[in-house]
C-alpha cells in the first residue's frame, strides 16, 4: 500500500484536472512549439471525453498574444494572467473541489511557468504530472534542467500516451475505441529522447 513516502501517483478521471498553460501566438519561437501544441491537444480530447475539467491561460495576452487555434480550446474560457504561476487565477476553481487529487500539466515555459505552477500545486499537495512531450521552452537547457529540477521536488514525468492510458485505465472504457483513434499515431517527435538516452546524470 501507498504511504506519504511512497506515492504512487495514479491518476483518474474523477480526481484530475488538465491545465493548459500560456500556449500563444507569440511564443511560436519556442523550441518544437507546433508538435507540443498537438500532443496538448490530443490531451485535451481526451480530457473532454473522459470528462476531466479542463483550465486555459495566457500570459499577458496583450502582449503576447491569444491562445494558438491549434489546441482546440475554443470551449475554453482564457483566463489572462501576469502572475508565472497559474495557481494565483485558478485559486477558486481550485478551492472548490475538494476531490481533486491529481494536475495535468501542458504548456510554455518549462522554466517559467510551468514549473512555478508545478511547485505551487506541490504546496497544495496535490500530486502533479507534466506531460513532457506537451512541454517546451525556448533554450533546450532551460527544458532540460526545470524536468530535471520538477523531478527534484516530486513531480512525474509522464508521456501523454501514458497519461491518457491510465485515465481510460481498461479497454472496456465506453470512450476506448475513440480514444484508441486519437493515440493510433505516435506523438510527434518533441526532441526528448537525447533527454534520457545514455542516463543523463541529471535525471538519475
Amino acid at each position: 500500500m501507498a504511504t506519504s513516502r511512497h506515492v504512487l501517483g495514479r491518476v483518474s478521471p474523477e480526481s484530475s484536472m488538465l491545465f493548459l498553460c500560456d500556449m500563444q501566438e507569440k511564443f511560436r519561437n519556442v523550441a518544437y512549439f507546433s508538435q507540443i501544441v498537438s500532443v496538448a491537444a490530443r490531451m485535451l480530447r481526451v480530457a473532454q471525453l473522459l470528462g476531466v475539467p479542463a483550465l486555459l491561460t495566457e500570459q499577458y495576452p496583450q502582449g503576447l498574444g491569444p491562445t494558438v487555434p491549434e489546441l482546440g480550446a475554443e470551449g475554453l474560457q482564457a483566463l489572462s494572467k501576469t502572475c508565472f504561476s497559474m495557481v494565483p487565477i485558478l485559486q477558486q476553481e481550485l478551492d472548490s473541489r475538494p476531490q481533486l487529487k491529481s494536475v495535468l500539466l501542458c504548456g510554455l515555459e518549462a522554466q517559467a511557468c510551468i514549473m512555478q505552477t508545478a511547485l505551487d500545486l506541490l504546496d497544495r499537495g496535490l500530486q502533479v504530472h507534466v506531460v513532457v512531450d506537451a512541454c517546451s521552452s525556448r533554450s533546450q537547457v532551460d527544458r532540460l534542467v526545470a524536468l530535471a529540477r520538477m523531478r527534484q521536488s516530486g513531480v512525474f514525468l509522464s508521456t501523454s500516451e501514458g497519461l491518457i492510458l491510465q485515465l481510460v485505465r481498461d479497454a472496456a472504457n465506453p470512450h476506448f475505441k475513440e480514444i484508441q483513434k486519437i493515440i493510433k499515431e505516435p506523438a510527434p517527435d518533441s526532441g526528448l529522447l537525447g533527454f534520457f538516452q545514455g542516463q543523463n546524470p541529471l535525471f538519475r
